[in-house]
This record gives C-alpha cells, structure tokens and sequence, in this order.
C-alpha cells in the first residue's frame, strides 16, 4: 500500500484526523476522544495503512502529548506550524471557513507539500531543560509583579518612594520602621510585609532553579559559554528554546527563528531593512543581552558595532548587525555540540573570509589536529 498522511487536529478533549494519499484524496475521516484509551482508538482508525506518516499540528505546544504518545509507539510524526496549516486551509479552500474536518485535511496537506518540516524526537535533555527555564521566567515574571506591588504601596505611604533596586530586607527595615496612625495606612503596611514575604520565597525559588540550570548546562557540556556575553542562563535558555539544531539546514533559518533576519522592505529605487519582530521572542532576548555585553566591553562585536555606526548606521541597526552575527555563533556551537554528541566529525559550514566577515569565524579548512579539526577558540561574535 502507498504511504498516506495523517493529519492530526489536537484538541484538550478530542483528536479529528484526516488520512489523505499522494494525490491529496481523503481516503477516512474520524473524530475521537482524547483520553487514556484515545492512542489505542487512533491507532485502529489507521490500521489498515501500513505505510504512515502523522502530521501534528503544533507538535511543541498542545499537540506535544499526543505526538509524544505517537512516538513513543514507534510512529512516525511530523510538527506541522499552525500558521503553515492556516494558509493552506485558507488557500485550499478559498474562504475562512474553519472546521476541524476541514483543518485536519489543512494540516496533511501542508506535510505533503512542505520538505522541510520537523519529524518529532522522543523528549530528551533539552526538554526537562526548558520546563525549568519556563518555570523561571514564571517565577521572574510573579517576583516582578510583587515588586512592583510593593513600591506602589511604598509610595502611598512615603512621599516619592525609594530606590528601585530595594531588596526585600531593606524593604522590611523600610517599613517596618514606619510610623502609621490610620487604618487605610495600617493595611497598606500589613500588604507591603505580604509582598516582602511573597519576594523573599519568590528568592529562594529562583536561588534552587538557577542551580538546577546551571547544573544542567554543565552537564550537557555545551560549549555557546564560549560566546562572549553567553553566561549559563542564557546558554540554558537558548538550549530549551532550540531543541534540536538539526532542524535548521543553515544560519540563515536559525537567523529568521531568532528573529536576528532584517526583513527586506522595497518599493522602487528604495531598498532598505527593518526590524523582524517576529521569531521565537525569549531567544532573541537571550542573543540582545550577549549583543549588549559585547558592545560594553573591548570584543570584537564592540569592534563591529563601532564599524558600522561610522558606515552611517543608526546605533539601532549597529545593535542588529552584531545581534546577527552572535546568532551565526550560536548557530555554529550548537553545530558543533551535536557532533560531538553524536561523535562524529565536525562539518564545518561554509563561512566568509576574515576579509568580509569575523575573523573569530574558522573556515572549513581549519587545521586538524590528530584527525580532527582543532577546538576553536572561545569566541567573542
């Protein structure tokens, strides 16, 4: 029998899937229950296609338990993005009708015209790394919110408040030491003593999660810490938002996920670039942050910086320059991690000269020592 595709449309308490072959003919439609009996359900709607591939719709956000389940079972599932899966349901059918019929045939139809899409791994290292570094940014989120809690309080009850960078045994000192007389001022004092107790525990949690993550990092014994401004966190973060590297073929696409790719803007005789505000968000930040450590200290990416505002950039556009010369880097690490994970040779990618580009940046022909090409340097860019 011919392959088919499976086009999957996860929900919380139902799966619809669509089977379409070749020829994009919908050869079984079937709507089920999402529970514990559901992989098994799914599995017998298919069993008379052998030769499968499933296509989940947003394999890494609420797809990601049914297409785990697949794997686990040895099938064989690709990440279908739901903006992909949109444009074809939009374009497949003219009009924005949207079922889940008609989304589950939207969705096999972008598997069988897109090559590129990503076949879903087992959860893995990276996995459990990046439920703590999204745990941590929860936490930093709610501490942040608690803090700015605080110092509205702190401001009502003392004309023009305190420094920003109060620490919640100062603030205790701070208010506690205060002298109040009536009951609205009563409270606000008993809500700010909340605050600073819900900051101090908010403390300790990041206190254990960073350990955690940087044990981690230590552990998977990555080397983006050798780019210049990549500390840990940072490194944890970029590991958990990538996943696996392999899904991008060149700089190029890890560039356009980083949203470190100006975007062309054109019309007539004017060619320019503007920001790319798209891309995966936490990533971009954690490149902004290497990028501003760079250009506040003697590195390369200072040196570049520097270049390009006396070419006539604007600082803005300098800071995007150097932003996408580090995702180049972090792209090339991660390279490079993989194949020692793997043990295998490094494949280097194809990289300017030093004339037009980083001279931080080894070319393929970079020396080999025992079989192997030397270690690079730790790298500023």
């Amino acid at each position: 029998m011919d392959e088919v595709i499976i086009g999957l449309d996860p929900h919380k308490l139902s799966n619809t899937i669509a089977v379409l072959d070749r020829d994009e003919n919908v050869l079984a439609r079937r709507r089920l229950n999402n529970d514990t009996d559901g992989l098994t359900a799914l599995l017998d709607a298919v069993a008379e296609f052998t030769e499968r591939v499933w296509a989940v719709e947003g394999a890494n956000g609420i797809g990601r338990s049914i297409a785990q389940r697949l794997v686990a079972v040895d099938e064989r599932v690709v990440d279908v993005p739901a903006k992909l899966a949109t444009r074809v349901r939009v374009y497949s059918t003219g009009h924005g009708t949207k079922t889940d019929d008609t989304d589950a045939v939207a969705i096999a139809r972008a598997a069988i015209h897109s090559k590129h899409l990503r076949f879903v791994q087992p959860d893995d290292a990276n996995v459990a790394l990046k439920l703590l570094s999204d745990r941590r940014h929860e936490v930093v989120a709610s501490r942040t919110q608690s803090v700015c809690r605080l110092h509205r309080l702190i401001r009502e009850l003392i004309p023009g408040g305190t420094r920003r960078d109060l620490t919640a045994e100062r603030a205790f000192d701070l208010v506690i030491a205060l002298e109040v007389n009536d009951p609205a001022n009563e409270m606000r004092v008993e809500l700010a003593l909340d605050h600073i107790d819900d900051i101090r525990r908010f403390d300790l949690r990041l206190d254990a999660l960073t350990k955690r993550i940087n044990a981690a990092v230590k552990e998977s014994k990555t080397t983006l810490t050798r780019i210049y401004g990549v500390g840990p966190l940072n490194a944890g973060l970029i590991l958990a938002e990538v996943g696996d590297v392999s899904r991008f073929p060149s700089r190029d696409h890890f560039a356009s996920y980083t949203g470190t790719a100006p975007l062309a803007v054109s019309s007539g005789d004017q060619q320019r670039h503007r920001l790319n505000r798209s891309g995966n968000r936490r990533l971009n930040r954690a490149i902004h942050i290497a990028a501003v450590v760079q250009i506040r200290h003697d590195t390369p990416g200072r040196k570049l910086f520097l270049r390009k505002l006396a070419e006539g950039k604007t600082k803005k556009e300098a800071l995007r320059v150097v932003k996408r010369r580090i995702s180049d880097a972090v792209w090339r690490q991660l390279q490079v991690d993989r194949s020692d994970q793997r043990g295998q040779d490094h494949q280097w990618p194809r990289w300017p000269s030093t004339r037009q580009g980083n001279p931080h940046y080894r070319s393929p022909d970079t020396p080999r020592v025992n079989g192997r090409p030397k270690q690079p340097r730790p790298v500023a860019v």
